[in-house]
């Protein structure tokens, strides 16, 4: 999320279902020099994945347009059957103080019935400023943490007994695995809300390498995995979804299962490793500080009282 000032302008808001390609690469290039400036996507994988392939359930966009440039941009996701509606909008570098960032927002406003999150990427004051013209307040802290890889002796993985590891085989192993990460991830309303079209999508982008995708068994079972994940450009490897099933919890399968990970990555010579974990789940920042992670950058969640 991206913020400004306010100041009276003309304008035009358009709330879409589904983006047209031209519309899909104006978007993207909004994005791109907004991401320039900030230092950071101001939204997610997920919801750049969102912006192509049509028409998504519980799924709107809304393009904010002054002379017929696209200025701002929100994506406003309503999908999951408890939590309010999900937000992430952005305004573009050169067109911010003209009080666009409110006009989005007050946009998601009234499309959610005032009931709303919406992510800040990076925690900048500007964001912070419009939850607060907005009438949201902090509900959630995302941490990125990062470590350096190079030069780094991790030990040999302790795999639980009777547990073995081996790689994602694409086709054979969907099914199974969004059933374990459905599991593993009951409590996060991303995560565990993936369906067989987010893995789809996923499975398309240049990134993907089933290689570095770990799924641990146990008789014939998957019980946790290890999908990471390698952002080439900026020298990165990421622990990009890291689950275990609730019955395989408590056995350190988890840190086994990163120790593989952060091996794969160091292997290919990647200088850093970076990983998401939310700043409330204690036991896991506890687990990554032990393995050598420190905070880089916080990414803000805000959203109107309930």
């Amino acid at each position: 999320m991206t913020s400004d000032d306010t100041a009276p302008i003309a304008r035009s808001l358009a709330s879409v279902s589904a983006l047209s390609p031209d519309q899909v690469e104006a978007v993207l290039d909004l994005l791109a020099e907004a991401a320039r400036t900030d230092g950071q996507q101001a939204v997610s994988e997920q919801g750049r994945l969102q912006l192509r392939g049509g028409a998504r359930e519980g799924v709107s966009h809304l393009l904010l347009s002054v002379d017929g440039e696209l200025v701002g941009y929100a994506q406003l996701e309503d999908t999951d059957p408890v939590e309010a509606p999900a937000a992430e909008l952005v305004v573009h570098p050169a067109h911010r103080g003209h009080g666009h960032g409110r006009a989005l927002g007050s946009a998601l406003l009234a499309a959610s019935g005032k009931r709303l999150r919406v992510w800040a990427h990076g925690g900048h004051s500007a964001a912070r400023h419009l939850s607060q013209v907005l009438g949201l307040t902090l509900f959630r802290e995302l941490r990125q943490m990062r470590r350096p890889l190079a030069g780094l002796d991790l030990p040999e993985p302790a795999l639980p007994e009777g547990v073995t590891v081996r790689t994602f085989v694409p086709g054979q192993d969907d099914a199974a695995w969004l059933t374990v990460n459905a599991e593993a991830f009951a409590h996060h309303p991303e995560q565990g809300s993936l369906t067989q079209h987010d893995l789809d999508a996923r499975k398309a982008e240049p990134w993907f390498d089933p290689r570095g995708f770990f799924l641990a068994e146990r008789e014939g079972r998957l019980v946790g995995f290890h999908w990471t994940k390698v952002h080439a450009e900026e020298g990165l490897g990421e622990v990009y979804v890291l689950g275990v099933r609730p019955e395989a919890q408590g056995s350190g399968l988890g840190k086994t299962l990163t120790l593989t990970g952060l091996r794969h990555l160091a292997a290919q010579g990647l200088p850093t490793a970076m990983l998401y974990v939310d700043a409330d789940n204690k036991a896991a920042v506890s687990v990554y500080e032990r393995l050598g992670f420190t905070t880089y950058e916080t990414d803000l969640m805000y959203r109107t009282e309930t």
